[in-house]
């Protein structure tokens, strides 16, 4: 009797499968699947860096520190990630930041009660990015045109505002700008919660899902029965919103407000580059509030390494546009390789 042998298929010989172990799963393949690894990887290294060069960084008081001066941008960040996802930008919030504070601080300065001054910056700030939001929505020119000559008008505003002076608060809003909770600051509580709305709104809202179906292909999202123009609407009044109430956060913690203040395009380009640096497209149709935290975290880990190792400010300005433009050249690289 005779015995057939039967040709091996390819794949069949082969040994089962085995459960990974520790080697499989730190693959660098594995790696770069995991979200945000590259970004992680750098503020990890920037943080050992900082650390094991200065020994006043690992401190509670300084993390707290640094933490505590990203909340504003924190909250900017968090409604540029929600509207970059739809597709949409704005390069005024940072001027946006500079008005409201100016007028709160006005009105303050001028005797009037620090809630009425509060309402009249958050309703100022949901004005400015409405008027930024009609002209896009009802215009074909460029939100990136429309939003940085806002930027522009805005400046002169802030400029006018102050009339050459510096108003201060006093301590009128001392509380909320310095005081804490828990031994967390109020500012960076309120930081937080934003953001944490933000990721909740994107991640469990159909106003979060249409975000992202707008700038993933706005013709299409129209055909889908998304309302387009509301949708857009609403999204550049809570960013204007956010830009109000970080005109108050700022005002409350510098206890003043000053011509050539740390708002405006400065803020911006910082609020900007950690949405980017944290993976949002520029071009719309993804973000991601985890990866914009991240972002504004490392920018803010720089900045206070470059203080600490008494580093010249300017090479702030260095870091923060170096990071941006490696970012932005990461953030396309990303999209050619990934699967249409």
């Amino acid at each position: 009797m005779s015995v057939k042998t039967v040709p091996d298929t390819p794949g069949v010989c082969e040994p089962p499968d085995r459960p990974a172990g520790p080697a499989a799963r730190l693959s660098p393949g594995r790696l770069r699947s995991v979200p945000h690894v590259g970004l992680i990887t750098v503020l990890v290294l920037v943080v050992v860096f900082t650390a094991v060069q200065s020994d006043t960084f690992a401190t509670d008081r300084n993390i707290l520190n640094v933490l505590g001066q990203i909340s504003v941008n924190a909250v900017l960040a968090a409604g540029l990630t929600l509207l970059m996802t739809a597709g949409g930008m704005d390069f005024s919030m940072g001027s946006n930041v500079a008005v409201t504070a100016a007028v709160a601080a006005k009105l303050i300065a001028g005797g009037h009660p620090t809630p009425l001054a509060v309402v009249v910056a958050l309703l100022l700030g949901t004005a400015l990015g409405l008027v930024n939001g009609l002209v896009v929505t009802f215009t074909d020119v460029a939100p990136f045109v429309v939003t940085l000559a806002t930027a522009t008008l805005l400046d002169g505003v802030a400029l006018l505002v102050h009339d050459g002076n510096t108003l201060s608060v006093g301590r009128h809003m001392f509380a909320f700008g310095n005081e804490k909770v828990l031994g967390v600051p109020w500012l960076l509580v309120v930081a937080v919660l934003i953001l944490v709305a933000t990721a909740l709104v994107m991640r469990f809202t159909v106003f979060g899902r249409d975000a992202f179906a707008i700038g993933g292909n706005e013709h299409v999202a129209r055909l889908s029965g998304i309302d387009v123009t509301a949708r857009k609407l609403t999204l550049y009044g809570l960013t204007g919103l956010l830009s109000g109430l970080g005109g108050v956060m700022l005002l409350a913690r510098l206890g003043s407000s000053s011509p050539g203040s740390t708002a405006g395009l400065s803020l911006q380009l910082a609020v900007v580059a950690a949405v980017v640096i944290g993976g949002t497209s520029l071009a719309g149709g993804h973000g991601t509030v985890v990866g914009t935290a991240l972002g504004l975290v490392l920018l803010g880990v720089v900045a206070n390494a470059l203080n600490l190792l008494d580093f010249s400010s300017n090479y702030q300005s260095v870091s923060v546009g170096a990071v941006l433009l490696v970012a932005a050249v990461a953030n396309e690289m990303h999209k050619a390789r990934a699967p249409h």
